[in-house]
């Protein structure tokens, strides 16, 4: 049966559309994965692993989450190498970036004569105009720069108390560079002397905050030495120092080594300063002692430029003669010697020619001897009334004419060093000046040995026999923090703090311990204190640390209970991180769970840190022009 012809056109066509369909189906799905897989592999070569691709026809779709934008970019870049960049679909994501950090606030205050500047980036929330009044509070006679910039980001923990602190301690300090953050503050400053130094650390320690950290970088310049001091003395008991000046170590150890050759008893030290006559200074010390060993008995004192070397009565006068000689000839330029051979004693029948003055602890002075008219007994006893005390002072001198010419200046010299002395007596006579007694100043003797140099002039003899002996403690004097620290863990040895098992409460049988640091922590007075717990190791960590922290929460609480000051104090946990003892038994574990009080000490300054380059300015400035000026006299004395 022959199909009619519309039929077979239908046919034909049916099959033609079907075979049609297949074929686009066939090149598409050969398509997709072509550029599927061509993209894939370009994206693994590029190390985009966490790129997804799906073909979808001619489509390209790129879908994952990218660390960042950057990386999302160069998927892109790599998939359009494979592919027309029109067919690319990107459906990926970027990781959502964290907030960005808060920068470090920090202010650095510099204070010295010129002004008070800061700079550094604070908060936006502090106030600017009150902080800048603070700081002019500071001195009224000056100006306050303000280099500081501002970041709209919250205050850090500790920003107000580290301000606070720093403008605290800058109205202690006149030359001082502080620098504060959050939670830290670094003073490096100038003193005028090693004891303002020692007391300045100790001040800044106990008003420090306890939560706030502090590094301390105190230094004090050399003082400056007039007149430049050196007095040697030997007798039958050996050598010994009055005073001795040198302008650095290495000075120092040339002198100290010749007068041990010379022999020296005992240990001394040279005060190290500024003003030295001459860069040769050490060279002219050590011979003159030499030359004093050479002689035997007698005095060698240098007084700037001036040396007088005294011997003792009885030197063989042709010893003393080849002696003085060899020294005048190896003396540096610049020193002028003075010897003086003592003529033997002459008695006097109508007795000693003498003026004497004693100082009692209690502060009485006598004064009695000769002087030699009205006038200098009423200047003496003026002298003595304004030195001592109006009503300190008894006087019983007796006019006697013929006395030497420099009388006055050698009782009056005497008079002002005796002042200087807690309790003493002094002897004058027409050929010495002779102070003996006891002070609390440790460079008493030093310090009087340059003014009677001074004063007397070369060649005039003067003995010291000055003791030193500390000064009382005042009544009122707060012990040492390091001591307070040492009496509590003298009281832990004997009986340690315990608590009930488990718990921050404690154990009825360690009251008296607390009771017995407390009294000690009466006693103290502000000091920043740390209170530790720790814990042993059994248990979780976590638990451990909670446990030590309440623990040492429970003794701050306790101290504060028996009305001790607690506002330097703070309590912190450590759990199980500080072992003093072996965990694995019990005798350690009972070891570690203990309370300890630390004192909270200031943390080093690095050099580099210190900035004294700036603060010291001033000084490096004075002493360059003391040299110059003292190399200036040298050269035209040399000339």
């Amino acid at each position: 049966m022959r199909l009619p012809y519309f039929i077979a056109v239908l046919l034909i066509f049916l099959v033609s559309a079907g075979l049609s369909l297949v074929a686009a189906s066939y090149a598409v799905t050969k398509i997709e994965e072509t550029s599927e897989f061509a993209v894939r592999r370009s994206l693994d070569l590029k190390g985009h692993d966490w790129a997804e691709v799906e073909s979808d026809g001619l489509r390209v779709v790129l879908t994952g989450t990218a660390p960042d934008e950057a990386t999302r970019f160069n998927a892109l870049t790599a998939a359009g190498t494979e592919v027309e960049t029109s067919r690319v679909i990107d459906e990926m994501e970027v990781e959502a970036t964290s907030a960005l950090a808060p920068p470090r606030f920090s202010a650095e205050i510099l204070r010295n004569d010129s002004g008070i500047s800061i700079i550094g980036l604070i908060p936006a929330s502090e106030d600017r105009e009150e902080l800048i009044d603070r700081l002019r509070n500071l001195d009224r006679s000056v100006a306050v720069s303000d280099l500081m910039e501002t970041a709209d980001y919250p205050k850090p923990d500790g920003w107000d108390a580290a301000i606070s602190y720093a403008i605290e301690a800058l109205a202690r300090l006149p030359r001082a560079k502080v620098s504060a953050s959050s939670g830290l503050v670094k003073i490096t400053a100038i003193a005028d002397s090693q004891e303002e130094k020692q007391r300045l650390e100790q001040d800044l320690t106990r008003t420090a905050p306890p939560s706030l950290r502090i590094g301390l970088a105190i230094s004090a310049p050399r003082p400056v030495i007039t007149p430049f001091t050196l007095r040697y003395l030997i007798n039958d008991e050996g050598g010994q120092f009055d005073a001795c000046s040198a302008q650095d170590e290495k000075a120092r150890d040339r002198i100290v080594a010749a007068a041990r050759e010379a022999g020296l008893q005992g240990t001394y030290s040279c005060t190290i300063g500024l003003g030295e006559p001459s860069p040769r200074w050490p060279e002219a010390a050590e011979l003159s002692i030499q030359a004093l060993s050479k002689i035997g008995n007698g005095t060698v004192t240098l007084s700037d430029a001036d040396i007088t070397l005294v011997a003792a009565q009885g030197t063989d006068p042709a010893l003393f003669d080849r002696v003085v000689g060899e020294l005048e000839t190896a003396l540096p330029p610049v020193f002028a010697l003075h010897a003086v051979l003592p003529e033997p004693e002459d008695t006097d029948a109508t007795g000693p020619v003498e003026f004497s003055a004693t100082r009692s602890p209690e502060g009485l002075v006598q004064l009695r001897g000769r002087l030699g008219d009205e006038t200098l007994r009423d200047m003496v006893d003026s002298y003595a009334r304004a030195a001592f005390g109006s009503d300190q002072v008894y006087t019983a001198t007796r006019i006697v004419t013929d006395l030497p010419s420099d009388w006055p200046v050698r009782v009056l010299a005497g008079l002002e060093a005796l002042a200087q002395l807690h309790n003493g007596a002094l002897t004058v006579t027409p050929d010495t000046v002779e102070l003996t007694g006891l002070s609390h100043e440790e460079d008493a003797k030093a310090r009087i040995a340059g003014q009677l140099s001074d004063k007397l002039g070369e060649g005039q003899e003067f003995t010291l026999m000055i003791t030193y002996q500390p000064p009382p403690e005042p009544e009122d004097a707060l012990p040492d923090p390091e001591v307070c620290e040492q009496q509590i863990a003298e009281v832990q040895a004997s009986s340690k703090i315990a608590f009930e098992p488990g718990s921050a409460t404690i154990a009825s049988d360690s009251r008296d311990t607390v009771n017995q640091i407390a009294d000690i922590l009466r006693d103290c007075g502000p000091i920043r204190l740390e209170i530790q717990g720790h814990t042993d190791s059994q248990g979780r960590e976590e638990m451990n640390q909670q446990l030590s922290q309440a623990r040492a929460q429970s003794i701050l609480n306790e101290l504060r209970g028996r009305r001790i000051p607690t506002s330097s104090y703070t309590a912190v946990g450590y759990g199980e991180t500080q072992p003093i003892a072996d965990n694995d038994t019990e005798e350690g574990r009972e070891e570690n769970r203990r309370i300890e009080f630390r004192l909270i000490r200031p943390e080093p300054v690095e050099a580099n840190e210190t900035g004294l380059e700036a603060l010291e300015t001033e000084t490096d400035t004075s002493e360059a022009d003391q040299t110059d000026t003292t190399a200036s006299d040298a050269d035209a004395e040399d000339q």
